[in-house]
């Protein structure tokens, strides 16, 4: 199976069209339209969001991602949010996602591709271990 090209989301109904996979992540996200907002204000302070369509044009897999500067790194992009839809995993959407992210971390002259993932994803964990991130670090939270 050939991989779809990876679209950056640059029209409303681009990123309306991530919604769906989106919320199976983050799903909070009330509809299309808080995604839009949410998507407009983060492209504000550099946010870009990447997605694979299947042929009806709506995302089966989305990376968020931002580029950054860091003292303990240097240049860096940060994926924000990685996500295939359930019934779309084990068909390399993700892994296609991450190698299109780092092949532009390398031509952009960025170190490293960075990213969290939640303690309780442990389907994610060992597919993150497959694609050969390393765990680095610990996040920690505090809610104010």
């Amino acid at each position: 199976m050939s991989q779809s090209p990876v679209i950056i989301a640059e029209s409303d109904a681009q990123i309306a069209a991530c919604f769906a996979a989106l919320h199976e992540l983050r799903p909070h996200l009330k509809d299309a339209a808080d995604l839009i907002a949410r998507v407009r204000r983060q492209q504000q302070e550099g946010y870009v969001l990447a997605y694979i369509a299947a042929a009806d044009g709506q995302a089966v897999a989305c990376l968020g991602f931002r580029r950054q500067e860091r003292l303990v790194h240097g240049k860096v992009i940060y994926v924000d949010d990685l996500v295939t839809r359930a019934s779309e995993r084990s068909k390399q959407h993700g892994a296609a996602l991450l190698d299109w992210v780092e092949a532009l971390a390398r031509k952009e002259g960025f170190g490293v591709v960075d990213l969290d993932s939640g303690t309780q994803r442990l389907d994610a964990h060992r597919f993150y271990h497959r694609q050969k991130y390393t765990v680095s670090a610990f996040h920690f939270l505090k809610r104010v």
